[in-house]
C-alpha cells in the first residue's frame, strides 16, 4: 500500500507516476472528491457524536431538575438517526477509499529503468561460459523422458496439465538440491530456517499483494464457509509473521529461508512454457525474506541476491543479473533483481530467481512496524524477498547442462553428499 498520506495529499501526482511507470491510470479527481466528501462527513459525524452527548446531558440534568424532557428526547432521538446515516456513509466512503489503495500497485525505485516490458531489462553482470557441446544437447523433458525420470502424462492423468511426476534418481536430485540450498542459506548466509503452512487466510494474501487484484492467479481451498488459498510462494507466510506486530529494532534485520512447495493457477500464461517443467501448478522454491529498517533494505536487497548468486555459482551454472524495468516489475516491488540460468537446450537464459525490494508496501498493508529508537514510534519496516531459488528449475538446469552424449547426467560436485553416492545419474 501506498503511502496513504501522500496519496491524500498529492494524489495527482501519484496518478502521473504511476501512468509513466506502470501504466496504471489512477483516477486522481475521483479520488480528491471521495477524500474531500470523507473529511466533511467525518466533521459531521463528530460534530453529531458532539451534539448527542451534550444533549443527553442535558436530558439527565433536566430529569434531576424534575424538568419536561420530552422534546429533549425527540431531539437526540433525531440526533441518533441522522448519527447512525452519517456513520454509514462514513464507512462507505473508507471502503471505497480502502478498495482503491489496496488495487495500486508500488511506485518503482528512481534507478529502476522504465519500460513497458521485459525488452527494457537491464543486464548487470554475468558469471560463468555457457559449455560448448560436441553433441547436440538434448532439453530436460527428452532428458528426463529417455531414462523414465520425468513422467508428464501419468500427472496429467492424475492431475490434469502442469504436473509433473520424478521417479528414481531425478526425484532424489530434486530433493538434494532444496537440501542444498537450505543448508547453504542457514549454515553460511544467517537466514533462519522456517517451516511454513502452505495455506494461509485472505489476510495473509491481501498482506504481501496477492489479494484482491491476482485472487484468477490463486489455488483456493473451502471448508464450510471458511475460505483459505494455497501459497505461491513462501514469501506470503513469511513475511506475515509480522503483521499487526511492532518488532523490536534489535531484531531487525529479521532474514528467514523456508523450502516449501508452491502452488499458481497460472490464469494468465496460456500457451506458455506448457512443455515441461518450466511452468507447473505445482512447483518447490527455497523462499529468501528479510524484515528490515528502511535504511538498511537497499544493502539487504544486494545481499540476498547475491545469495542466491553464490548458489547458482556453487553449482556451477552460467547466470546473468537483470535489473527489471518498470513494467516487468511484480505488483508489491520498488526495485527487483532477476537471476537467469543459462539453459543449452534453448540457447538463452531464463529466470530462475527474483529478489525484490518492496520498501514499506508490504508493510502498510499488514501493519508491519518497528519501534524507531531516535523517534520512540512506531514505523512500517521494508520488506525484501527472493528466490533462493526455485528447485525445479535449478534441476532443469542441472540436468541439461551436466548431460553427457549417453543421456546421462553428471551430479556436481556440491550435491553428492547429498546423492547417496551417486555421482552421475544413468
Amino acid at each position: 500500500m501506498l503511502d496513504p498520506i501522500l496519496l491524500r495529499q498529492r494524489p495527482a501526482e501519484i496518478a502521473e507516476r504511476l501512468q509513466a511507470t506502470r501504466s496504471f491510470a489512477l483516477d486522481a479527481g475521483a479520488l480528491e472528491s471521495l477524500e474531500a466528501e470523507r473529511k466533511h462527513i467525518q466533521m459531521r459525524t463528530q460534530e453529531l457524536q458532539n451534539l448527542r452527548n451534550t444533549r443527553s446531558k442535558a436530558i439527565g440534568q433536566a430529569k434531576a431538575s424534575g424538568g419536561d424532557v420530552t422534546a429533549l428526547m425527540a431531539e437526540v432521538a433525531g440526533i441518533a438517526d441522522a448519527l447512525k446515516a452519517s456513520e454509514s456513509r462514513l464507512e462507505v466512503i473508507r471502503e471505497e477509499l480502502d478498495a482503491i489503495a489496496l488495487g495500486l500497485p508500488n511506485l518503482p525505485d528512481l534507478s529502476v529503468p522504465l519500460g513497458s516490458d521485459e525488452s527494457a531489462n537491464v543486464e548487470q553482470s554475468r558469471w560463468g561460459t555457457p559449455r560448448v557441446f560436441d553433441f547436440t544437447p538434448l532439453d530436460h523433458v527428452e532428458l528426463g523422458a529417455r531414462n523414465g525420470w520425468l513422467d508428464g502424462d501419468t500427472a496429467a492423468k492424475l492431475s490434469g496439465a502442469r504436473f509433473t511426476i520424478l521417479r528414481g534418481g531425478l526425484a532424489r536430485l530434486h530433493r538434494a538440491l532444496a537440501q542444498f540450498m537450505l543448508d547453504l542459506h542457514s549454515g553460511e548466509h544467517g537466514y533462519v530456517e522456517v517451516n511454513v503452512p502452505v495455506i494461509v487466510n485472505a489476510e495473509s494474501m491481501r498482506g504481501t499483494g496477492q489479494l484482491p487484484k491476482f485472487e484468477d492467479d490463486l489455488f483456493a481451498t473451502a471448508v464450510g464457509d471458511s475460505k483459505r488459498y494455497l501459497i505461491p510462494t513462501s514469501e506470503v507466510p513469511l513475511t506475515n509473521i509480522v503483521r499487526d506486530t511492532i518488532v523490536d529494532h534489535t531484531q531487525l534485520p529479521m532474514r528467514m529461508t523456508a523450502h516449501s512447495m508452491c502452488f499458481r493457477a497460472e490464469a494468465g500464461s496460456h500457451g506458455r512454457d506448457t512443455r515441461g517443467m518450466i511452468r507447473q501448478h505445482q512447483f518447490e522454491k527455497v523462499e529468501l525474506v528479510s524484515i528490515a529498517r528502511p535504511e538498511e533494505s537497499d544493502f539487504e536487497h544486494e545481499r540476498m541476491t547475491r545469495c542466491a548468486e553464490v548458489l547458482l555459482e556453487r553449482l556451477g551454472l552460467p547466470y546473468r543479473r537483470m535489473l527489471l524495468c518498470t513494467g516487468d516489475m511484480g505488483f508489491s516491488a520498488s526495485k527487483t533483481f532477476d537471476l537467469e540460468v543459462w539453459l543449452p537446450s534453448q540457447e538463452t537464459y531464463r529466470e530462475i530467481s527474483s529478489c525484490s525490494n518492496c520498501d514499506a508496501f508490504q508493510a502498510r498493508r499488514m501493519q508491519a512496524r518497528w519501534r524507531n529508537p531516535a523517534t520512540g514510534k512506531p514505523e512500517p519496516v521494508h520488506t525484501l524477498n527472493g528466490s533462493g531459488v526455485a528447485v525445479g528449475r535449478a534441476m532443469i538446469a542441472v540436468m541439461e547442462n551436466y548431460q553427457q552424449a549417453d543421456g546421462s547426467i553428471v551430479v556436481p560436485d556440491v550435491l553428492k553428499p547429498y546423492m547417496g553416492g551417486i555421482d552421475v545419474l544413468r
